[in-house]
């Protein structure tokens, strides 16, 4: 069981990793054309878009649903690692 709940914290680690590269991958506009980021974009825009269509951007420009994403995130990871742990 300990290692279910490692594997389950690895996972969201490089999930979280994927979103915050994400996010500052999208300040620049020449990353954005790369295969990469259209690797990133494909795994994390639809977890993203869960919080955009709540979260609408501040003056039109700032976004600030990853930000809540990224917690939410991590919020999630805490419960299901502590349910994990009840279960051991």
């Amino acid at each position: 069981m300990v290692y279910v709940i490692y594997v389950v914290r690895l996972l969201f680690t490089v999930y979280s990793l994927m979103l915050i590269v994400r996010i500052f991958g999208s300040w620049f506009p020449s990353f954005q054309q790369t295969a990469f980021f259209r690797f990133l974009a494909h795994y994390t825009d639809p977890y993203l878009n869960i919080f955009r269509r709540f979260i609408p951007p501040i003056g039109g420009v700032l976004d600030l649903s990853p930000i809540i994403a990224f917690f939410a995130l991590q919020f999630l990871e805490y419960l299901l690692t502590r349910f994990l742990i009840m279960l051991v």
